[in-house]
């Protein structure tokens, strides 16, 4: 692969690679011509103008600046991360994150701008938060230990409360409110937050994959 002057061109190719996708594929589903990214490919000095850039990282679920910084983190080795559960925003899901270490209901390519290092995976579960994560999509987080960090608070995060369900929520706390108690906000209107929720955990979530272009892979053997 030619080496491109542009840093958002070197890390989209890189990303395409990572997960096998064909350019004229994705330069439709862009909404840009067939031959866009074909034609971005052929010329090493070639840039794209900051709205086709975005269409091209909203398709791929990601932003600009993780496209970019693709083309430097680049992970040759593919490296496995395993899918451990399935979590909501509305219905109440169990999260099956008591596998042994790097193991999982299935394991899925390392996202080329992530460090596999302590990353883990959970798969989205029905349709409750709509448009932002669709039902099988991917969510990638990394949580070293039990507890709430103080990154947690404000973000959306993976959250697992104290009777083992797991959630996609915003987290957060108010003046006055109890130590080791946290309000969860969901992404619908449908679904109201929930108050004064004692958690065993929450990680921010660090990247999220569309169902499409997760690409799934089997763990070398040990």
């Amino acid at each position: 692969m030619d080496k491109h002057v542009d840093p958002f061109v070197e890390g989209l190719l890189r990303v395409m690679a990572a997960r096998k996708l064909k350019a004229s594929p994705l330069s439709k589903a862009a909404g840009l011509g067939e031959s866009f990214i074909r034609d971005l490919a052929s010329n090493p000095d070639s840039s794209p103008k900051i709205s086709n850039a975005q269409k091209l990282a909203d398709t791929l679920g990601l932003s600009i600046d993780d496209i970019i910084a693709a083309g430097t983190t680049y992970n040759d080795h593919r490296s496995p991360i395993a899918v451990v559960g399935h979590v909501g925003a509305g219905a109440r899901v169990p999260l099956s994150d008591s596998y042994a270490k790097g193991d999982g209901h299935y394991h899925v390519v390392c996202p080329p701008q992530l460090s596999p290092k302590g990353l883990a995976c959970v798969e989205i579960c029905g349709d409750s938060m709509e448009p932002a994560y669709l039902d099988g999509d991917l969510l990638f987080y990394s949580r070293p230990s039990m507890g709430v960090p103080s990154e947690a608070v404000g973000a959306r995060c993976i959250v697992e409360d104290e009777k083992g369900m797991a959630w996609v929520k915003l987290v957060r706390r108010r003046e006055g409110q109890p130590e080791g108690l946290f309000d969860l906000v969901s992404f619908h209107a449908d679904h109201p937050p929930m108050y004064d929720c004692a958690l065993h955990w929450a990680a921010p979530i660090l990247m999220h994959q569309q169902r499409a272009f997760a690409e799934r892979i089997e763990p070398a053997g040990d």
